[in-house]
């Protein structure tokens, strides 16, 4: 199976950043350690490791990497797998299954596809300065700019 490279998982991890405790994301979905979603903060009476946080995020990874694996069906850039999966990490499997993101890329206009990044920029009805630079890092991946290579893991 095909992975996301380190480029690409840093990108996941500075734009999710990293919370001990559950929380509210702007999108209305509680949260912990690398954006990952839970149903019930109660499940999570302590805080969350650093360590415990990176399994949760690599098992949420591997979701996104398999989402992409079934939903792409074209030859990837690693660039352009990697920015896929941190999208599909962040919005789930089923915006991009119903995305014209993933009909443009398996119709190979990859052109076009820096600008269908930039329309996912909403969480709670209300458009996301954090969103906004995120996909504008995810379309930069997807075309191989390097200067993504900047983020930090």
């Amino acid at each position: 199976m095909r992975h996301i490279t380190q480029n690409g998982l840093a990108l996941i991890k500075q734009f999710e950043g990293f919370m001990a405790e559950p929380y509210l994301c702007p999108g209305g979905y509680w949260t912990i350690g690398y954006g990952h979603v839970i149903q019930n903060p109660k499940d999570y009476p302590y805080r969350l490791t650093r360590d415990e946080g990176l399994e949760l995020l690599a098992k949420d990874v591997m979701i996104a990497e398999r989402a992409v694996l079934r939903l792409i069906s074209v030859p990837l850039t690693q660039g352009q797998f990697d920015a896929l999966v941190s999208f599909t990490f962040n919005l789930g499997a089923g915006a991009l299954q119903r995305s014209t993101l993933r009909r443009k890329v398996n119709r190979e206009e990859h052109a076009d596809v820096p600008a269908e990044f930039r329309k996912w920029v909403w969480a709670g009805g209300r458009k996301m300065n954090g969103l906004i630079k995120r996909r504008k890092a995810e379309a930069e991946l997807y075309l191989g700019n390097a200067t993504v290579l900047r983020f930090a893991a």
